[in-house]
């Protein structure tokens, strides 16, 4: 380009050639300033914009991962807190079954001893009535025996004494 810019300038065009260097050059610096004010600013305004919003991006991704962090930790503390307390529930279950299966046992032998009393007490019972029966049955037959005899052996006025001596007796109890 050096060569051409010689060339011209040595054929005598050197005034066209410095007017038209002079002319691209003032163009060029209208067109700079011209994209300075009509593209540079608004291109800049669109890249800072970009750049703040990947900004605010990165930093509520940052912040999303905080707080799901910190709920996971939440989560973890209830998971462990539920599992606390189900053990503590089924603890409880088990001495409350522990407890009421002893009052059961403790009942049923209760039941039982008193079941088992009321039948001492209704054979014992049953029993002397038996004896009692017997007794009367044997001093029944006994009397009648004695009866028997006595009339064989004793005579009319023995008799008479005896059941005298009873009758009196009788009175007396």
């Amino acid at each position: 380009m050096l060569n051409e810019f010689l060339l011209v300038g040595a054929s005598g065009g050197n005034q066209l050639a410095l007017g038209n260097m002079l002319f691209v050059l003032l163009s060029f610096l209208v067109l700079l300033l011209l994209l300075k004010k009509v593209a540079w600013k608004p291109v800049t305004k669109m890249m800072q914009d970009r750049a703040d919003k990947i900004t605010r991006d990165l930093d509520s991704a940052e912040d999303a991962k905080v707080t799901a962090e910190k709920l996971a930790a939440e989560r973890q503390a209830q998971l462990q807190s539920a599992r606390g307390e189900a053990t503590t529930i089924i603890s409880d279950a088990k001495e409350a079954g522990a407890k009421q299966r002893d009052q059961i046992v403790t009942e049923a032998n209760a039941t039982a001893q008193a079941l088992k009393e009321r039948a001492t007490v209704s054979i014992e019972k049953e029993r002397t009535e038996a004896m009692n029966g017997v007794k009367n049955d044997v001093a029944e037959m006994s009397v009648m025996i004695a009866q028997k005899i006595i009339q064989k052996e004793l005579k009319l006025e023995d008799q008479k004494a005896l059941i005298d001596a009873y009758i009196e007796g009788l009175g007396e109890k």
